[in-house]
């Protein structure tokens, strides 16, 4: 696989990777694992998370199965462009926090010979895309699409049902307010 090439080439052309699928799918895991790749392959790399992501570290980057990376909390997507000068691996994590701008980031980057690694949701709670990750699929190289498994039937789960009452499009939580469903349990849910 492209994505999985951690040789290091100086006149290499950069591209763009993204990891998509519901809460509680090993999105942030995924990322995690591409991204110590790269820095055991000596490539020198930084990742970021939006300001608002605090549910486990208000700087370090958290799977819900507590695998930790550090990295940089940003308040816009243009700060990345400012920060991630001088590396080869730029990683970002909740992605779908990211104002529209993050997509001509990922470009930029991608355009100045860097692998961009980005992770988030690509279905809000109402099952619609979500942020800037449709655009980002659309340029991306290589997507990478994980399910979880539907808590209520066990087959794959895409969609990150909200148990709680909150029609905020942003909502942090755990699940306590989310759970994983397959697209016919959503369905049902959405009757609830």
């Amino acid at each position: 696989m492209p994505f999985e090439n951690t040789e290091h080439h100086t006149s290499r052309g950069g591209w763009i990777e993204v990891i998509v699928g519901s809460m509680f799918s090993g999105k942030t895991e995924e990322l995690i694992r591409r991204l110590r790749r790269a820095e055991y392959a000596r490539m020198k790399s930084e990742i970021f998370k939006p300001v608002v992501d605090t549910r486990y570290s208000d700087e370090d980057v958290v799977s819900h199965d507590e695998k930790s990376i550090r990295s940089t909390p940003v308040d816009s997507a243009s700060n990345i462009l400012i920060l991630a000068s001088e590396v080869d691996v730029v990683g970002i994590d909740e992605a779908q926090f990211f104002d529209p701008g993050l997509v001509d980031v990922c470009n930029k980057l991608a355009n100045n010979g860097m692998r961009v690694v980005v992770a988030g949701l690509d279905m809000d709670f109402r099952g619609k895309p979500f942020g800037p990750i449709p655009g980002l699929m659309a340029t991306a190289e290589h997507v990478t699409k994980i399910h979880a498994i539907c808590v209520r039937c066990g087959n794959l789960a895409h969609y990150s049902h909200r148990k709680t009452a909150s029609r905020k499009l942003v909502l942090l939580g755990e699940t306590d307010e989310y759970e994983p469903l397959c697209r016919s349990c959503f369905n049902e849910a959405l009757k609830e």
